[in-house]
């Protein structure tokens, strides 16, 4: 049947959450198929781990000899953020720590964050954007009706990390990415991390502003980085038997962390955006590729998952409007621009101006060096 629902076999991914979803003859996703094809390449094989990871971490000593500081790591008050802090401490690592500010902290996160560094004694300069800017950005990506509402946050802290290193002659950024927990790629879903082309247009179609002080970069800055200040981003979880419930266990018993209910759910405008708007208006579940994660990382079963993707996606009605009302209030929109924000026909970025096919082609090239182990995992 053409609306039929056809999940695979081995995660919970399916053709409605998924429309472009694809199956070999034995009912298994591309997703799980892809999983298959980049793990050795993305994570280091048990057998290798220890001695994998101390070449790296005396590799980071070597390069930031000298210097008050070997490496750089992002913080967001979520727990890959926090744990690898909790990690590079232990490895005797001399971090320093970025957060991004961008006006939608919960007071968890910032609690979660102040009392987590306080602990593990690592410094943190805390960047925060231009508001009045960066809610004109925002809101020219809720007018362009696609599903990369989260794309300027994200942009912007890629952006951020990368030139504090350079500016600082820090040449290692510690980064929370995780093949175990983030392997599936949905570009429907959200696609532009990368692409400032693609979020340049955004904002001078839709927006109002110029961004005169909003962190990005473009390809010059990716090669300028990469390969004259040669600042290599290292995804430390890789290099270890990464257990994400093990690691909030840790950091609520050692340092006093609060989870806060779900994925990258530390802004209130992640929880709103993923818990409200994508489901409601494009009709996506983010959590479905969360959880088929974790079953390919063998950290819960399928059967867990089903059960699990069944509870509401938001942690509780009162909240989600609470959330809703807030989000309005401080994008300074009335709730008829809301609902007619909510009712515009979705698009995509392909819908808009876009450098989807360079920014595929590096993502190859990167995993080829990576196998190659010419870049870090």
């Amino acid at each position: 049947m053409k609306n039929s629902k056809i999940s695979c076999v081995r995660c919970i991914m399916n053709n409605r959450v998924d429309k472009e979803i694809r199956f070999n003859d034995k009912g298994v996703c591309h997703h799980c198929l892809r999983y298959d094809e980049l793990l050795s390449k993305r994570v280091v094989n048990a057998e290798e781990r220890t001695l994998a990871l101390e070449e790296l971490v005396n590799k980071i000593k070597r390069a930031g000899k000298g210097k008050e500081y070997d490496c750089i790591l992002g913080v967001s008050g979520g727990v890959d953020s926090t744990y690898v802090a909790w990690l590079t401490k232990e490895l005797g690592l001399r971090p320093l720590a970025i957060h991004l500010d961008n006006g939608w902290n919960s007071e968890l996160a910032v609690s979660n964050i102040e009392k987590v560094l306080k602990g593990l004694d690592i410094d943190l300069i805390t960047k925060v954007l231009d508001w009045e800017e960066f809610r004109d950005l925002q809101l020219a990506f809720l007018k362009s009706s696609t599903p990369d509402g989260e794309i300027p946050t994200d942009h912007a802290i890629f952006a951020t990390l990368w030139k504090e290193a350079a500016r600082n002659n820090i040449r290692f950024i510690i980064s929370g990415m995780n093949f175990a927990t983030e392997s599936i790629s949905v570009p429907n879903w959200s696609y532009g991390h990368s692409d400032w082309k693609y979020v340049k247009y955004i904002q001078s179609k839709f927006g109002l502003k110029k961004l005169k002080t909003f962190p990005h970069f473009n390809f010059f800055d990716l090669f300028w980085i990469n390969l004259v200040k040669r600042v290599r981003t290292v995804s430390i979880l890789n290099y270890i038997d990464y257990d994400k419930s093990s690691a909030m266990e840790l950091l609520q018993n050692d340092l006093g962390w609060i989870y806060y209910g779900g994925k990258h759910y530390e802004s209130i405008y992640t929880r709103f955006w993923q818990g409200y708007v994508l489901p409601r208006k494009f009709e996506i579940d983010k959590r479905y590729g969360h959880l088929s994660d974790l079953i390919n990382s063998g950290q819960i079963t399928r059967d867990d998952a089903l059960e699990e993707i069944k509870k509401p996606i938001y942690p509780s009605k009162d909240l989600e409007e609470e959330d809703r009302q807030f989000v309005i209030k401080k994008l300074n929109i009335s709730e008829e621009q809301f609902k007619s924000f909510m009712n515009e026909k979705p698009r995509s970025y392909k819908d808009f101006p876009n450098n989807h096919k360079i920014v595929a082609r590096l993502k190859i090239i990167a995993n080829w060096m990576r196998s190659k182990k010419l870049y870090p995992k």
